[in-house]
């Protein structure tokens, strides 16, 4: 069908334009691709573009994004849904399919990442790396026992949540497939998110170097360790550079680093498959972030240009596509209120635990800062409060708690998720 082929070149082409205004435009830069892939395609499903179906279709989807191809049938012969209906349920089909470019996005995240490189570099905040993990997983845990009434499948946020809280949007898009995410839910949790992130990361680049080391002791230079601060700088801030990418030799190893992806995600599967006898997406999610660090540890491998910009190209996809599935009634209902407060209590109850028990560890003030905005925003965020704090021995720190946090994250959101459920 011609709308399908129309649709999907657009879920495909749509975020080369977003990357295009970002890098023409400071006023979307500073906006982020993320948050317009999400704004144009929260545009799509506000003003009707694509079609609903009728209300009896809607009825017998019962929450689902789409129906199976027998039980549509079977509806359609009996009259209970129309041609159009079935248009609808072909649409929701394939936008369900697509969403397996969030699964490939991570090994292309993840292959480009210096883990040993950064390791060696882990002491530098490691005290308050460990505070940080033990407040996100505290406030969320607390959290989810006062709202898991009042917000449905709260364990599935909550174990979403910790992936926003380790690795920013990657993990959290990792997290929606592994939990089985609403996709509603996953997009209000990431608008919420990142309504209430902007507040925060303005607090941290004006007033919040003085009001922390005010609480906080003052950092201390040791003599004698180099953080190498020019070519860490240079590496954050090259996460969000995609020049370059069309040139041969790098398109070439691209398209090499994409089928490796694919052969990890095949192998993934093949083990779900072979140890429980069908598909589980939690072993998927976790296979792939493992067989993906060990991919990354082959020089070959670490050293393709570009893999990361290309996976956060699948999670601009991936955004563009969960946004335009949104539904506005289930938005705006009062679970999502509840979703807003849910949030709102993790995002600034880790930050004030975390701070309180910096103040007891006597965490200095530049490494609690760099290491909460290494996990809350990830990595390219790390020069931008580096630079506030004009404190450039720091980035190391900012960075290395980053990538731990993309490895840690998928692991942690799983298992707190599925201990939430328990409770």
């Amino acid at each position: 069908m011609a709308i399908l082929v129309v649709l999907v070149l657009f879920y495909f082409l749509f975020p080369l334009v977003i990357i295009w205004l970002c890098r023409r435009w400071t006023f979307f830069k500073k906006l982020g691709s993320i948050v317009l892939a999400y704004g144009f395609g929260l545009l799509i499903s506000a003003i009707g573009i694509l079609p609903k179906g009728s209300e009896a279709y809607r009825e017998a989807l019962r929450g689902e994004s789409f129906l199976p191809a027998e039980e549509a049938h079977a509806l359609f012969t009996s009259g209970i849904i129309s041609n159009d209906d079935i248009l609808v349920n072909t649409i929701g089909n394939t936008q369900d399919a697509l969403q397996a470019v969030g699964v490939l996005a991570f090994p292309l995240l993840l292959f480009s990442l210096n883990i040993r490189r950064w390791l060696k570099h882990a002491k530098e905040g490691f005290i308050s790396m460990a505070l940080a993990f033990i407040s996100i997983i505290v406030v969320i845990v607390t959290g989810y026992l006062f709202f898991k009434t009042r917000i449905p499948d709260a364990w599935q946020i909550g174990g979403m949540l910790v992936g926003v809280y380790t690795g920013g949007t990657p993990n959290m898009v990792s997290l929606k497939i592994a939990l089985d995410v609403d996709p509603s839910s996953f997009i209000m949790a990431n608008t919420y998110d990142m309504v209430v992130g902007a507040i925060t990361i303005i607090f941290f680049i004006t007033a919040g170097p003085r009001v922390f080391r005010s609480i906080l002791r003052p950092f201390k230079k040791i003599e004698g360790v180099s953080g190498e601060p020019v070519e860490d700088m240079r590496d954050a801030e090259s996460f969000e550079d995609y020049s370059g990418m069309f040139r041969k030799g790098v398109l070439i190893k691209l398209f090499q680093a994409f089928g490796l992806a694919v052969i990890i995600l095949l192998l993934s599967v093949g083990l779900s498959v072979l140890l429980f006898g069908s598909i589980k997406d939690p072993v998927v999610i976790l296979s792939i972030t493992t067989f993906s660090i060990i991919a990354s540890l082959f020089t070959w491998v670490n050293r393709i240009e570009k893999t990361f910009q290309l996976g956060m190209y699948f999670v601009l996809v991936f955004s563009l596509l969960v946004a335009s599935m949104a539904d506005f009634s289930a938005i705006f209902s009062l679970g999502m209120l509840n979703l807003l407060a849910f949030i709102t209590w993790c995002y600034f109850g880790s930050l004030l635990l975390h701070l309180l028990l910096s103040v007891i560890f006597r965490v200095n003030a530049d490494d609690y800062l760099i290491t909460t905005t290494a996990f809350v925003f990830s990595p390219p965020f790390v020069p931008v409060v580096a630079a506030s704090l004009k404190n450039k021995d720091v980035i190391i720190t900012g960075i290395t708690v980053g990538i731990i946090g993309y490895v840690a994250g998928n692991y942690l959101g799983v298992a707190l998720g599925f201990f939430m459920q328990g409770l």
